[in-house]
């Protein structure tokens, strides 16, 4: 296994997004879907604050975290990432879209990407995700991307598995 900090933070890109490293420039435009531990930011300083936690998950090799680019526009449209159980060979997927980019593809192809990320650089042998049973949009996402539910949580929680004995790109 290959876990983070890298020597260079990990950019990958397909033809139509980019996952890279986030910038103090990006945080302003991200403050409606910063959270850390499952708590939203309201303000500019809170949102910094949080960058600043997930960035020292990074260096300690807990968590890599991606700004998703639109290639086209350079604009950032969302984040995603890997956020727990790095050391153990495996990672909980995570994501979120600023609202006026859903429902264009953004987030299939950054998942993939991460996905790929995973398997191939870091070396994990499980992907996971979690989600409230109430989110009908990430839910229909995750199983196209072949996640298999495998409990039901408390909180109204999911927890979905990737399954590996199926080609991603299907």
């Amino acid at each position: 296994m290959r876990l983070p900090p890298y020597s260079k933070f990990p950019s990958i890109s397909d033809e139509i997004i980019s996952l890279r490293q986030i910038q103090f420039s990006d945080i302003n435009d991200l403050i409606e879907i910063s959270y850390y531990d499952s708590i939203q930011a309201i303000t500019l300083k809170q949102a910094i604050e949080m960058q600043a936690k997930i960035n020292a998950d990074y260096i300690e090799g807990n968590s890599i975290h991606w700004g998703i680019v639109d290639k086209l526009s350079n604009k950032i449209v969302g984040t995603c990432g890997y956020y727990r159980g790095l050391d153990k060979g495996e990672g909980e997927l995570g994501c979120v879209l600023l609202p006026k980019y859903c429902g264009q593809g953004y987030m299939t192809f950054a998942l993939l990407l991460a996905i790929e990320f995973g398997l191939n650089n870091i070396g994990l042998k499980r992907i996971w995700a979690k989600t409230t049973k109430q989110n009908e949009k990430a839910i229909k996402l995750i199983e196209k991307l072949n996640f298999i539910k495998i409990a039901d949580l408390e909180d109204n929680e999911i927890e979905y598995e990737l399954r590996q004995d199926i080609n991603l790109k299907d």
